[in-house]
C-alpha cells in the first residue's frame, strides 16, 4: 500500500513538474504565438504542406526566428501534447526533459518526456528549413558563415533566395563579397524574378561574360520546341519545310501528334499479309501468285479496302498533309522578349568564348614550344655546330631529371633543392658530355651514320644504366608550392605556374646562350671553328678543345633542361626518347646551328603539334603522325631550315 501510495505521489509531483513548466513560458512571446497560428501543419510535418509555416518563420523578422528554425533543423525543439506549447529540449536523467523556452531559450525546467511530442523533421523538410535559414546566414556578423551561405546559393538557389541576397547586399562590408553578392543576385534575378524588364537587364550586363555560371543561367532560357498548328503564332518563329525542318522529320511530328497516317513500311506489307493469311491465300488471292512486289502490293491494298490494314501513305499525301499546317518554334522556359535576350547574350559570349579558346590555345603551344626549345638548345649546339648526331641527347635530358630526383632525397626543401640540381645537374651531364665526346665522337667525325649508331648504342646502354639503378617505375620531382596551381586568366584561359616557370627558364637560357657565344671568348672560338676550322686553327684555336667543351656545353644545357622537364612530366629512364625525335625536328625546322631558328623551329613545331591536337583531341598518335609529315613537306620546300648557316654546318 506504503509503495502505491509513493508512486502515486511521484506521478502527481511530475504532472505538476510538467504543468508547472509549461506555466512558465511566455505563452505571449511573439515567436510562440507564430508557431501557434501554424501548429497544425507543424506538428503533421509534411514537406507538402510545411512551406507557409517556414517562410512566415524566415519573414517575420524576429529575433528568435533564426534559433527556432536551427533547432527545429536539429530535432531540438518538441511541443506539449497538453498546452500545445512549443519549447526546446534536451535529454535529461531517465525520462526527464529539460525544457527551455523559444522565446529567449530560457530553462523552464525538468519534465516527463511522455508529456512532450518531439519534431522530427524529414530530410525533406530540413532542406526547406536550411534554405530559409540562408537569409539568416547572409548577414551572419561570421565572413565565413557568409561565404558558406553563398556557396550553398551558388550550389542549389531557390526563388526565396533573390530577395534574401537582395536584402543582404547593402549592409554586406567586405568588397568581395559584396561583389559576389551582387553577381549572384544577378543570376538569380535572370533565373527567377517575374519581371522581364529585370531579367533582360540582368541578361545584358553580362554581355561577353565567360563564366560558367552565366552559360548555365542563360542556356535554359533559350531551349526550344517544335509546336505544330494551322497557323503559326504571331511571335512564333516559323519553321520552313527542307531548310530548317526536314520533310521526313515534320511528317513524322505530324504522326507523332496524330495529325497523319504513319507510313507503311516494307517490313510491315510482309507482316500484314502474314497476318491476313487464310487457307492458303491472303484477300482471296492464293499464296504461289504472290511471288513479285506488285503481287504482293496488289494483295495489300485489297486488305486496305476491306479495312484490316493500314492505308499507304504517298509523297502527294504527305505534301498535303504538310501543307495544311505550319511548324514553328516556341521558347519553353522564358517568355519570347527573355529568351531573344537570352539568345543575343550568348552569341556574344560564344564569339568571345572563341577568342579566349584561340588564346588559351596560343599560350598552350607557346608553353610547348618552351619545353621542344630547352630540350633542343642543347641538340642545337651539338648537332648544328659540330654536325653531330647524337641519338643520345635524350639521355642526357634524362640525366637531368634524375639528378634532380637524388638532390630532392637529401634536400627536402624543394624551392632550395631545384636551386641545387640547376647547376649539379649542368656539371653532372657536362662531365657526361665531355666523357662522351672523348671517348666516342672524337673518332667518328665526318662519318654520321657511324656516329649515329654509336650514339644510339650509348643511349640505350645509359637507359638500361638508369633502370638498374632506379627501377622502372616513374620518379618524383616535386616542384615548389609556389609553382603549384595555375595563373587563371578568365574560366576560358588558364596557365599552370611550371609551364610559366619552364618558359621564362627558355628565355634565360636563350639570353645565357646568346651571351656566351656573343660576349665570351669560348663563344668567339666557337663561331670562329664553325665558320672556318682551318683558319681558326691558324690563328692559335685548338678545334679538338672547342669540339670538346661545345660537346659538353650542349650536353649540360640538355641536363638543365631535364630538370625543368622533370618538374612537368614524368622522371623515368624512358623519358628522353620522348622528347628526341621533337628536339631532332625543331633543330632542323629552325635551321641547323642557329639559336633563332631553333626558337622559331620550337615555335612552330609545338604550335603545329597544339593545333593538330585541338583539331582531332581524340587521337594524340594521329597528331604525331601529321606533325611530322608536315614537317617532311616543309623541308622538301626549305631543306636548310627557316634560318640556314653558313659555314661548316651548312656544307655537311
Amino acid at each position: 500500500m506504503r509503495r502505491l501510495v509513493r508512486l502515486w505521489l511521484g506521478f502527481v509531483l511530475m504532472v505538476f513538474a510538467g504543468a508547472a513548466a509549461s506555466v512558465a513560458q511566455d505563452t505571449g512571446a511573439p515567436i510562440q504565438m507564430l508557431l501557434q497560428e501554424h501548429r497544425e501543419i507543424i506538428v503533421k510535418s509534411s514537406r507538402k504542406t510545411i512551406g507557409p509555416a517556414i517562410n512566415a518563420l524566415a519573414e517575420s523578422g524576429l529575433e528568435d526566428a533564426q534559433v527556432v528554425l536551427n533547432r527545429w533543423q536539429n530535432k531540438d525543439m518538441w511541443v506539449d501534447k497538453e498546452t500545445g506549447l512549443f519549447v526546446f529540449a534536451e535529454r535529461g536523467d531517465g525520462d526527464d526533459l529539460r525544457t527551455f523556452d523559444v522565446a529567449g531559450g530560457k530553462e523552464i525546467g525538468t519534465a516527463s518526456r511522455r508529456a512532450y511530442k518531439q519534431l522530427k523533421p524529414n530530410s525533406g523538410i530540413r532542406g526547406l528549413i536550411a534554405a530559409a535559414l540562408v537569409q539568416f546566414q547572409l548577414t551572419d556578423p561570421e565572413r565565413a558563415t557568409r561565404v558558406t551561405a553563398l556557396r550553398a546559393i551558388e550550389r542549389d538557389a531557390e526563388p526565396s533566395h533573390l530577395t534574401a541576397l537582395r536584402g543582404a547586399i547593402d549592409a554586406e562590408t567586405d568588397s568581395g563579397l559584396k561583389a559576389r553578392k551582387m553577381r549572384l543576385e544577378r543570376l538569380l534575378t535572370i533565373r527567377f524574378d517575374e519581371d522581364e524588364t529585370a531579367r533582360i537587364q540582368a541578361i545584358e550586363s553580362f554581355s561577353g561574360d565567360l563564366g560558367v555560371d552565366v552559360r548555365a543561367a542563360l542556356n535554359p532560357l533559350v531551349a526550344t520546341r517544335i509546336e505544330v498548328a494551322e497557323a503559326a503564332p504571331d511571335d512564333a518563329e516559323a519553321l520552313v519545310i527542307g531548310a530548317e525542318l526536314s520533310r521526313d522529320a515534320a511528317y513524322a511530328i505530324l504522326v507523332q501528334r496524330e495529325l497523319a497516317q504513319p507510313r507503311i513500311l516494307a517490313g510491315a506489307v510482309r507482316e500484314t499479309l502474314i497476318a491476313n493469311l487464310e487457307n492458303g491465300a491472303v484477300a482471296g488471292i492464293e499464296v504461289a501468285m504472290l511471288d513479285t512486289d506488285a503481287a504482293r502490293l496488289n494483295a495489300y491494298e485489297m486488305l486496305v479496302r476491306d479495312g484490316r490494314a493500314a492505308p499507304f501513305v504517298s509523297d502527294d499525301d504527305i505534301t498535303t498533309a504538310l501543307d495544311a499546317v505550319q511548324f514553328y518554334r516556341v521558347y519553353i522556359n522564358a517568355p519570347v522578349a527573355v529568351a531573344l535576350a537570352a539568345q543575343a547574350a550568348l552569341d556574344r559570349i560564344e564569339l568571345q568564348v572563341t577568342l579566349n579558346q584561340g588564346a588559351d590555345l596560343a599560350l598552350d603551344a607557346l608553353s610547348l614550344a618552351s619545353i621542344y626549345f630547352l630540350a633542343a638548345i642543347g641538340l642545337a649546339i651539338t648537332f648544328g655546330v659540330m654536325g653531330v648526331i647524337n641519338m643520345a641527347h635524350g639521355e642526357f635530358i634524362m640525366m637531368g631529371a634524375y639528378t634532380g630526383y637524388v638532390v630532392q632525397l637529401f634536400v627536402p626543401d624543394y624551392t632550395l633543392s631545384i636551386l641545387l640540381a640547376i647547376p649539379l645537374a649542368f656539371f653532372v651531364t657536362f662531365s657526361a658530355g665531355v666523357a662522351m665526346e672523348r671517348l666516342v665522337i672524337r673518332w667518328l667525325y665526318h662519318r654520321p651514320l657511324e656516329t649515329l649508331l654509336a650514339t644510339f648504342g650509348v643511349s640505350i646502354a645509359l637507359q638500361q644504366l638508369a633502370k638498374n639503378i632506379f627501377g622502372t617505375q616513374a620518379r618524383p620531382l616535386t616542384a615548389p608550392g609556389w609553382l603549384d596551381g595555375s595563373l587563371v586568366i578568365n574560366d576560358i584561359v588558364s596557365i599552370s605556374y611550371i609551364r610559366i616557370a619552364i618558359f621564362v627558364m627558355a628565355l634565360l637560357f636563350l639570353a645565357l646562350f646568346l651571351f656566351v657565344m656573343k660576349r665570351t671568348r669560348l663563344g668567339l672560338e666557337v663561331r670562329a671553328v664553325t665558320q672556318n676550322p682551318r683558319m681558326a686553327a691558324s690563328m692559335g684555336i685548338n678545334p679538338d678543345k672547342i669540339n670538346m667543351l661545345t660537346f659538353g656545353f650542349g650536353s649540360g644545357i640538355a641536363g638543365i633542361a631535364g630538370v625543368a622537364i622533370g618538374l612537368y612530366a614524368k622522371v623515368t629512364s624512358e623519358m628522353g626518347s620522348d622528347y628526341i625525335v621533337q628536339s631532332f625536328m625543331t633543330v632542323v625546322v629552325g635551321g641547323v646551328g642557329n639559336i633563332w631558328g631553333t626558337l622559331l623551329g620550337a615555335t612552330l613545331v609545338g604550335s603545329l603539334q597544339k593545333v593538330i591536337e585541338w583539331l582531332n583531341p581524340s587521337n594524340t598518335l594521329a597528331a604525331q603522325t601529321y606533325m611530322i609529315l608536315f614537317i617532311i613537306l616543309f623541308i622538301q620546300f626549305r631543306p636548310r631550315g627557316i634560318i640556314a648557316l653558313r659555314g661548316r654546318a651548312a656544307e655537311a
